[in-house]
C-alpha cells in the first residue's frame, strides 16, 4: 500500500509530501518504507521500518579479511551497533535510521558522523577524529582485524553470514 500526506518540513516548515509504502519482504516480513523531500530547504527523510517484533536478538561477526566487509548487515531503528576493538557504539535515538547495507557500508556511515564531528571540533576532538578516519579507512581496507556487534531489542536486525554468531540478549532498562 502506497500513500502521501502533506505536512510541514521540519527544517523550514514548508508544506512537503511524505510518501509511506507497506511491503512484505522475505526475511524482514512486513516493512514500512518513508520518504520526504524539501526542496525549499534540502531537508530529506528516508526510513525503513521493519513492522514486526521477533524478540532480542545479539549479532557477532568477526571482520578478518577484506571479502568479509561485503557481508549484508540490516539494522533496524531500535539497534546498537558497538565495534571494540575500533572505540565505536552507536545507540538508537530519536532521529535513528533503519538500513540495509553492508559491513564496509556500516563504516562508511561511521566515517561520516566522524567528519560531521570535524567541523565543530576543537584542536585535541579534531586530532581524535583525524585518527579516527586513519584507523577506519585501514579497517575498510581490511587491515585492522574488528568485530561488528548487532544488538537489537526488536530482533530485526541481523548479519547474513554463516560465520556471524547469533544469541538471544536481555535488553538493558532505560
Amino acid at each position: 500500500m502506497k500513500q502521501a500526506l502533506s505536512g510541514p518540513c521540519p527544517l523550514c516548515g514548508e508544506e512537503i509530501d511524505y510518501i509511506y509504502q507497506t511491503e512484505n519482504i522475505p526475511f524482514f516480513s512486513d516493512i514500512l518504507m518513508m520518504c520526504g523531500l524539501c526542496e525549499a530547504c534540502g531537508f530529506r527523510l528516508t526510513d525503513t521500518m521493519i513492522l514486526t517484533d521477533r524478540g532480542p536478538v545479539r549479532y557477532e561477526f568477526d571482520v578478518r579479511t577484506i571479502d568479509d566487509l561485503s557481508t549484508r548487515v540490516a539494522r533496524s531503528t531500535s539497534a546498537r551497533i558497538e565495534i571494540p576493538e575500533l572505540g565505536i557504539s552507536i545507540s538508537p535515538g530519536p532521529a535513528c535510521q533503519g538500513f540495509v547495507s553492508n559491513v564496509e557500508g556500516v563504516l562508511a556511515r561511521v566515517e561520516d558522523a566522524i567528519r560531521t564531528t570535524l567541523l565543530s571540533a576543537d584542536d585535541e576532538e579534531r586530532q581524535a577524529a583525524l585518527d579516527g578516519l586513519e584507523t577506519l579507512a585501514n579497517a575498510k581496507e581490511g587491515e585492522v582485524p574488528f568485530t561488528l556487534i548487532i544488538e537489537d531489542p526488536s530482533g530485526n536486525s541481523a548479519i547474513l553470514s554463516d560465520k556471524a554468531r547469533v544469541a538471544s540478549f536481555i535488553p538493558d532498562e532505560e
